[in-house]
């Protein structure tokens, strides 16, 4: 496969990269790791959440045209 010249993109000629958010360096207390009995919690919600379906919400028989 040949280059064509719209192929040969230099990417140096972009835009910068804008700085690093200073939000993204957390500095201060680490934070305390979760006991085993929150660990256990948090997994059976997780679970839960994912095998449990969402209540569908109901539909309408109405159509569009009746409706307005």
């Amino acid at each position: 496969m040949s280059s064509t010249p719209q192929d040969d993109v230099d990417f140096t000629l972009a835009y910068p990269e804008p700085p690093a958010s200073p939000l993204w360096h957390r500095r201060g207390p680490k934070p305390r790791p979760i006991t085993p009995e929150q660990q256990r919690r948090n997994r059976e919600l997780l679970l839960r959440a994912q095998h449990t379906p969402r209540p569908r919400s109901p539909r309408t028989t109405k159509t569009l045209a009746e409706a307005s």
